[in-house]
C-alpha cells in the first residue's frame, strides 16, 4: 500500500456528508454551506513537535489535542463546528501510529459533528496544521473587540492544571496519584468549551480561549476593545485555579493560574446585569464559570494582535494592588521557544 493510499484509508470516510457540507473529501476542494443567516467562522492552528507537544506523545492523544485546540477557537466565537482540514508533515510513514492519530482526532470530530473534508501530506519534521470551519449568526458572534466598560470578567473551568501536567511530564515537579493523572489528561486531552461558547453567543460581549495563558489571552480582548481590566486575584485562586495548583507554592500557583496556558478554557466578558443569565448558560452547558474581575476604562483600541496584558491590574479582595510573591512568572506561552530538546 502506497503512502497516499494509506492516508486515504486511515483518514477519509465514505459516509454521507455532515449537515452544511455539500461536498467533502476526494475532490479538488470541499463545498461548505452554512445555514441561512449564518456566517462561516474559520480558524487555523499549527502544532510542531518540540514546540507545541513533546515528540514522544501518544499519537491518539496528539490527534485529539490537534483538533481540540482548533475547536476551542470556534468555542470562543460562539460558533458551531461544521468541518475541518488536516495537513500533515511526517518524518516517516508508520501505519500503526497514523491509525492511532486518526482515532483520537476523528473520535472528537464525531462527538461534535465536525467532518474531515480534505488536507495534504508531505515529508518533513512532524507537524500538524488544521483549519476548522464553523457557523455563527453574525450579530451573536463573540468578538475580541466587543468588551465594554462595566462588563464582568469570567473564566470557565479551572486554570493552571495543564501547566502542572507539563511540569510533571518535563520533570519540573513530582506528583503522583489521581491529581497527577488529571493534570496530564488536561494537558494532553483538553475539552473544547463548545457548548458554553454557543450558550454565551448573544449573551456575552467578548471572548477568547485560554491557550497562551489567562493574562495573555485576556490581554488580546483588552487591546482589541480599547479597555482595561481589574482582576480579583483572591477570587481567581479560590474559584478558578485548579485545587492541585492552589496547593503549590504561592509563586508557582500564581504563575500557573495567570500565565500557564494550554487550558483551553474561555475567558469572556458580559454585562453585570446579566450575571444570572451567564450562570444559567453555564448550567445548560454543564461547565462551571467563575467571575474574577471587571472591565474598566483604558486607552484607545490598538491593533487586534497587540500585547494587552499590561492593561490588567491585579487586585486583592479589598481592591488594593495584589502583592505578587517573588518568582511569579507572568509571561504567556512563547511560540518560538521549544518545550523539549
Amino acid at each position: 500500500m502506497g503512502e497516499f493510499d494509506l492516508i486515504r484509508r486511515v483518514f477519509f470516510r465514505t459516509t454521507p456528508a455532515a449537515p452544511g457540507v455539500l461536498l467533502g473529501n476526494g475532490d479538488d476542494a470541499a463545498l461548505l454551506a452554512p445555514a441561512p443567516g449564518r456566517a462561516l467562522a474559520v480558524s487555523s492552528d499549527m502544532l510542531v513537535a518540540g514546540r507545541h507537544f513533546l515528540p514522544d506523545v501518544a499519537p491518539q492523544a496528539l490527534g485529539h489535542k490537534a483538533l481540540a485546540v482548533n475547536l476551542s477557537d470556534l468555542a470562543a466565537m460562539g460558533a458551531r463546528p461544521l468541518a475541518f482540514t488536516l495537513a500533515l508533515a511526517l518524518p516517516r510513514v508508520d501505519e500503526a501510529w497514523l491509525r492511532a492519530l486518526a482515532e483520537g482526532m476523528l473520535t472528537l470530530a464525531d462527538a461534535h459533528g465536525c467532518a474531515l473534508v480534505g488536507g495534504d501530506t508531505t515529508a518533513g519534521p512532524l507537524t500538524l496544521a488544521l483549519t476548522v470551519f464553523g457557523e455563527v449568526e453574525p450579530p451573536r458572534a463573540l468578538r475580541r473587540d466587543a468588551a465594554r466598560v462595566g462588563d464582568d470578567v469570567w473564566v470557565s473551568g479551572v486554570l493552571g492544571r495543564a501547566r502542572l501536567g507539563l511540569a510533571l511530564l518535563c520533570g519540573e515537579l513530582a506528583l503522583s496519584g489521581p491529581a497527577a493523572e488529571t493534570a496530564r489528561t488536561q494537558l494532553l486531552r483538553p475539552l473544547p468549551r463548545l457548548a458554553l461558547g454557543q450558550a454565551l453567543a448573544g449573551l456575552a460581549h467578548a471572548a477568547a480561549d485560554v491557550s497562551d495563558g489567562l493574562l495573555a489571552d485576556l490581554g488580546h480582548i483588552l487591546a482589541a476593545s480599547g479597555v482595561a481590566a481589574e482582576l480579583d486575584v483572591d477570587a481567581l485562586l479560590r474559584e478558578a485555579a485548579a485545587p492541585e495548583v492552589r496547593a503549590l507554592p504561592p509563586a508557582t500557583a500564581l504563575s500557573y493560574a495567570l500565565a500557564g496556558g494550554d487550558d483551553y478554557e474561555l475567558v469572556f466578558t458580559a454585562p453585570a446585569a446579566r450575571r444570572d443569565a451567564v450562570q444559567a448558560a453555564a448550567v445548560r452547558a454543564a461547565t462551571p464559570v467563575a467571575r474574577i474581575g471587571r472591565i474598566v476604562a483604558g486607552a484607545p483600541a490598538q491593533h487586534p494582535l497587540a500585547d494587552g496584558a499590561g492593561r490588567v491590574r491585579l487586585l486583592d479582595a479589598h481592591g488594593r494592588p495584589y502583592p505578587l510573591p517573588d518568582g511569579v512568572r507572568l509571561a504567556g506561552f512563547d511560540h518560538f521557544a521549544t518545550i523539549a530538546a
